[in-house]
């Protein structure tokens, strides 16, 4: 298969800008690193001000990305999760059942992984939210239960033709 051209928007956002600054060239030189891929080009863009917050800054850069195959492209997709990519070379792509089941695979395994992540961080938000109710319950008003709000609400009327 012939090597894969793309070009990637990489995006940060943080504050101080000088941070910000050194984290974006960071993350650009780790792709860069990153087995099967080549950095053809890129363009680093200055840091700006986020509207409507005092500190924060966003930042983002233009690479011009090579790969040696699909494999390393959508390792690149899930790792740097860009805020866009652009396929530019080859225009068409030759896939076998084979590669579209280890891509669908390697998906699958990542959303898998996403997946368990996510239920862990609410489990350990509701564990976090009990103990928080238990040593301070003043800070969680009570909700009106549902026969409350049913006394509270006017009877309907009944509409006679």
């Amino acid at each position: 298969m012939e090597k894969l051209q793309a070009n990637l928007i990489l995006e940060i956002l943080g504050r101080p800008v000088d941070h910000v600054k050194e984290s974006l060239n960071a993350l650009v030189i780790k792709l860069g690193s990153e087995k099967g891929v080549k950095l053809m080009e890129k363009n680093l863009h200055d840091p700006l001000p986020v509207e409507n917050s005092k500190d924060l800054f966003t930042a983002f850069a233009e690479v011009l990305v090579e790969f040696e195959n699909l494999e390393n492209y959508f390792g690149i997709v899930f790792a740097y999760m860009p805020s866009n990519i652009e396929l530019i070379h080859p225009e068409k792509i030759p896939l076998s059942n084979v590669n579209v089941n280890d891509l669908a695979n390697k998906i699958i395994n990542r959303l898998h992984e996403y997946d368990a992540i996510t239920k862990k961080v609410l489990f350990e938000k509701d564990i976090l939210t009990q103990k928080i109710q238990e040593a301070a319950p003043h800070l969680f008003p009570q909700s009106p239960n549902f026969s409350e709000i049913q006394k509270k609400q006017k009877p309907k009327r009944n509409i006679k033709n």
